[in-house]
C-alpha cells in the first residue's frame, strides 16, 4: 500500500495502517535519532515520540510538500533537538569515525530506492572535507545556529557561513548527480 493510502487510514484511526508505517520507517527514524542522541535509550524514546506525533497529527501531513519519510525525519529531528535542549546537553563533535555503528543498523541500500537515497546522503556527507562536514553536522544534527557554530569552533562567523554554504552546495551537486545516474 502507498504511503498516502496508509496515512489517510491513520487519520481515521486505523491501527494496522499505523503499524505498517512504523514497520516501513522506524529503522530510518531510529538511525537519525541515534546519530543525534548518541544513546540507544534516548534514541528509542525519540522514535516513540515521533510515531506518537504521527498518530496524533497524521492529518497535518500534506502530500504536495514531499514524501512522508521526509516529514517523519523532520519530526524526528525536531523531537531529538527538543530532547537535547531539555537535557541541556550537546553530543560531542564528530571525529568522522563515530557514526559507522549507526549505519550498520540501516537496511541494505539496495533494498529500495528510498533506502539507497538515504544511505547515499550519508555517504555524501562523509565525503565532504572535514571543515564542511563539521559545520553541517553541528547545524543539522545538533541544531546550532551559525553564531553558535562559530563560537564552538572558534571561527569567524563569515568562515562558518562560507563552509556551510560550500558544503550544502557540494551535497546538492552530488545529490543531483546521483539522481541523473
Amino acid at each position: 500500500m502507498e504511503d498516502t493510502e496508509l496515512i489517510s487510514k491513520v487519520v481515521h484511526g486505523d491501527q494496522r495502517a499505523f503499524l505498517a508505517l512504523y514497520d516501513r520507517y522506524s529503522s530510518r527514524v531510529y538511525t537519525l535519532a541515534l546519530r543525534m542522541m548518541r544513546d540507544q535509550m534516548l534514541a528509542e524514546e525519540v522514535v516513540q515520540d515521533t510515531f506518537l506525533k504521527l498518530w496524533s497529527r497524521a492529518g497535518q501531513y500534506l502530500t504536495e510538500r514531499g514524501p512522508l519519510l521526509i516529514w517523519l525525519l523532520t519530526i524526528a529531528r525536531r523531537t531529538a533537538l527538543d530532547r537535547l535542549r531539555l537535557e541541556s546537553r550537546r553530543p560531542a563533535l564528530s571525529d568522522g569515525n563515530d557514526p559507522e555503528f549507526v549505519w550498520e543498523l540501516t537496511p541494505e541500500p539496495e533494498s529500495t530506492s528510498e533506502e539507497a537515497r538515504w544511505h547515499g546522503l550519508y555517504l555524501a556527507v562523509r565525503s565532504l572535507p572535514m571543515e564542511q562536514r563539521n559545520v553541517i553536522e553541528l547545524a543539522y544534527y545538533q541544531g546550532m545556529s551559525q553564531s553558535e557554530i562559530a563560537e564552538t569552533l572558534a571561527l569567524p562567523l563569515g568562515t562558518v557561513k562560507t563552509r556551510l554554504r560550500a558544503g550544502v552546495n557540494r551535497l546538492r551537486e552530488q545529490w543531483l548527480e546521483a539522481e541523473n545516474d
